[in-house]
């Protein structure tokens, strides 16, 4: 039973960053969840010293709301100032992480906190913090917790679906039609913010970038439909959730690596595929022009 729920925690995080990964892929935003990560340090620290609690909600309030300050200090220096989207990334989340570890530092004298135990979670013990309703044991507190945020962003997309599209395709186009480039562009880090937050207390900070980006960027190398790239990713982010999980059990190391091994072979198999079919395609349109 701990191996169901195990896959079945790390199968959440990939779907739910599946999603939303596809339009940061196509957005050029790979690496948002990356800077999402690193970012909400301070929020964490502030909420801690705050509350002198470790529970998850007031956590969680902190995480989130350093997740959206990060989230408009890309936009801001990206629209405002003109910097390029990489480069807006870069000097948000690093300034924002450098503020979280001086507080660290200033506080780790009065409060039982660290990078570690703040930035990275250990999937393995997940079926140990179980929630209880009505004096039944319901599974563990993390599954219910992720759930919820799928279903949050996939009613989110669901609803948003076509304004999310345009915008991430033809923003010109879409700001022509009256339709707001930017509070678009909140809408859809908002639940990037939201589900990095949630995922990485489980799953840990690398798992969450590698979900986020790695399934996603291999689904497009095998589409160019975009609602099959979506559908794609998740199914590659749920099977390097199963045979990463179980290469973990046959070399007894870290649950997260494995995951994130098979996500980077997934996508070396594809660009192998790729390349190999393109090939062929050259050979077979050179054969064709011989023979005529």
């Amino acid at each position: 039973m701990i191996d169901f729920w195990i896959i079945l925690t790390a199968s959440l995080v990939a779907t739910t960053t599946a999603i939303l990964g596809c339009f940061l892929i196509m957005r050029k935003m790979a690496m948002i969840g990356d800077a999402i990560s690193h970012a909400v340090l301070p929020g964490i620290v502030i909420a801690y010293y705050l509350t002198n609690s470790r529970a998850s909600f007031p956590i969680l309030l902190g995480a989130a709301a350093s997740g959206m300050v990060v989230t408009y200090l890309i936009q801001f220096f990206n629209q405002r100032v003109k910097l390029q989207q990489d480069a807006s990334i870069g000097i948000s989340y690093t300034f924002l992480f450098a503020i979280g570890i001086i507080l660290i530092s200033l506080f780790s004298n009065d409060v039982d906190l660290d990078q570690d135990c703040v930035l990275y979670g250990e999937i393995a013990y997940v079926p140990l913090d179980t929630l209880t309703l009505g004096g039944f044991n319901v599974g563990p507190r993390q599954v219910w917790i992720l759930g919820t945020t799928l279903l949050i962003i996939a009613g989110s997309v669901f609803i948003g679906y076509r304004k999310l599209v345009l915008t991430t395709f033809d923003p010109a186009f879409a700001a022509a039609m009256g339709v707001s480039v930017v509070l678009w562009q909140y809408y859809l880090m908002a639940g990037v913010s939201l589900a990095t937050v949630v995922s990485f207390e489980s799953v840990g900070a690398v798992l969450v970038i590698a979900f986020l980006s790695g399934p996603a960027a291999t689904a497009f190398l095998l589409t160019k439909d975009f609602k099959k790239m979506i559908y794609l990713a998740i199914g590659f982010g749920i099977s390097a959730s199963i045979i990463g999980y179980y290469m973990a059990d046959w070399l007894a190391g870290s649950i997260a690596g494995a995951i994130a091994t098979i996500i980077g072979v997934q996508f070396a198999l594809a660009f192998i595929y790729i390349q190999f079919l393109r090939k062929s395609r050259i050979s077979e349109t050179l054969e064709n022009k011989v023979l005529t």
